[in-house]
């Protein structure tokens, strides 16, 4: 298990966009179960249906996303790259997520290349699909900082 701290070392975001508070299951290389906690002082949801307050399904891709590069970037010979996003194919969104709800976040890479890859990703609350799809990654080094 990986708390939010960790989270930070591996990955570059930070708040307001680190959008995993731990992850609870991770197969380096292949899978890994993060866990967004979805509370209503986020600042997004002051303009996002003021008054009836909906995650927006970007921030659940994303957060999708950043569970996936945790994956990537534990593998040897990765903590030295960035994962940034090639695409999103074959998105749903099946149910509104609000405050107080729970996101248990699955992806799984299905392809991986030294410098692409293509994983599945699933967002639950509790045992309800809320958002599907497939995302895709390129991964660039890091330059050092001049």
């Amino acid at each position: 298990m990986l708390q939010s701290q960790e989270i930070q070392e591996i990955i570059p975001h930070r708040y307001p966009f680190l959008m995993v508070d731990r992850i609870i299951e991770l197969e380096e290389g292949k899978r890994a179960v993060g866990i967004k906690n979805v509370s209503g002082n986020e600042p997004f949801f002051q303009g996002h249906f003021p008054g009836h307050p909906i995650l927006p399904g970007v921030l659940i891709m994303e957060a999708l996303a950043q569970v996936g590069t945790v994956v990537i970037l534990k593998m040897p010979g990765y903590a030295d790259y960035l994962v940034l996003f090639a695409g999103l194919d074959d998105v749903k969104f099946k149910r509104q997520v609000i405050p107080g709800d729970q996101l248990r976040l699955e992806v799984e890479l299905i392809k991986f290349r030294k410098t692409f890859g293509v994983a599945q990703g699933k967002a639950y609350v509790g045992e309800i699909l809320v958002a599907q799809g497939t995302l895709k990654f390129f991964l660039e080094r890091k330059t050092p900082p001049q």
